[in-house]
């Protein structure tokens, strides 16, 4: 698959994520997709990081990712690094926090893997 469409898949799940809607990212990924999160862990099958997404969204309900640019990368990949804001529910603090995200894809233009990492890996 070309870079423009990995990015515009991409970007995609970005604004899907802005808005929260959970619905239409649950089919973006592979059944057997993987996720590892340096902030919250790793999660494998669509069904698991479904369920770790619900409850992010929960705790952090105005969750919103800030990108300036992405990148493709080998495999199937695209990078970019973000900065999250949003007010953490459990905790009633305001949460702001930048990392840098890889995202690869299936030949078909699923997810099979996210990786969140923070700033210095």
């Amino acid at each position: 698959m070309d870079t423009d469409k990995l990015i515009e898949l991409t970007r995609n799940y970005v604004t899907l994520s802005n808005d929260h809607n959970l619905p239409f990212i649950q089919p973006l990924f592979a059944d057997d997709a993987t996720y590892h999160s340096a902030y919250f862990g790793e999660y494998k099958g669509s069904t698991a990081i479904h369920a770790m997404m619900a409850s992010f969204f929960t705790r952090f309900s105005d969750a919103h990712w800030e990108v300036a640019e992405y990148r493709g990368i080998e495999d199937n990949g695209v990078e970019f690094a973000f900065v999250m804001t949003g007010l953490d529910g459990s905790s009633g603090e305001r949460v702001i926090r930048q990392g840098l995200e890889r995202i690869y894809f299936t030949p078909d233009g699923l997810i099979k893997h996210i990786a969140v990492l923070k700033p210095h890996n």
